[in-house]
């Protein structure tokens, strides 16, 4: 049972993923003991982070904050942000959420800060031949998480990324239509590339490949 956002595009050979929960809250959080928003952080605030696309995200657009590596469970970064190691971390909503304590983190909206591809969805990887494990998770699987994902995950494989790389996505469902948003950075967060795709669900897939092929013509050598 995984958090989707950390899992490789690619499985290995014998394991296939193509059981989805329903997906919790897609948005990032931010946590501050002293400030209520990112607009309100001073300058020269420092901010914690270990995820290489917040990080890239807030140099974009807050380059005057200086950013700190900051790594542990959620328990560790509250305690460090009570040690005033940083002035403010970020959190995925989804985990605060199901830990319940989603008072700590005030929710930043996906059109300020897009989240990372995958974010607050569950997968369940099982062995390709093991069919009585398929039945009963089948019987599980939230559709529209995995059509999201479809869309999602295929933008991040297309552009050979991971949860490494500085790279947001997010697709959208309204009926039988997609709405797929990414957004690519420098890891220094000097320049951000975005663009969004809209289609029927079942192009999803398509789709993510499609945007990933614009926002790679755009970026110039190098990106």
């Amino acid at each position: 049972v995984h958090s989707m956002k950390d899992m490789p595009t690619v499985q290995p050979d014998g394991l296939v993923l193509d059981c989805y929960l329903p997906r919790e809250d897609v948005r990032d959080g931010f946590v501050s003991p002293g400030v209520a928003s990112l607009a309100e952080l001073p300058q020269g605030a420092v901010v914690g982070s270990s995820s290489l696309r917040r990080r890239a995200q807030l140099a974009l657009r807050r380059p005057d904050l200086r950013l700190v590596e900051f790594r542990g469970n959620v328990q560790t970064r509250m305690k460090k942000l009570g040690d005033g190691v940083a002035d403010a971390t970020f959190l995925a909503m989804a985990g605060v959420t199901r830990l319940g304590m989603a008072e700590v983190a005030r929710p930043i909206e996906v059109s300020e800060m897009l989240p990372a591809v995958a974010q607050g969805a569950i997968g369940i990887e099982r062995r390709l031949d093991d069919l009585r494990a398929k039945a009963m998770l089948d019987a599980i699987h939230h559709t529209a998480t995995g059509q999201q994902l479809a869309a999602e995950r295929a933008f991040l494989a297309r552009l050979d990324g991971s949860c490494e790389t500085p790279i947001a996505g997010l697709a959208l469902l309204n009926g039988s239509d997609l709405w797929l948003r990414g957004e690519i950075l420098r890891p220094d967060g000097s320049e951000a590339l975005s663009g969004d795709i809209r289609g029927p669900v079942a192009d999803g897939a398509a789709m993510g490949r499609e945007l990933a092929r614009r926002l790679t013509a755009r970026a110039p050598e190098g990106f």
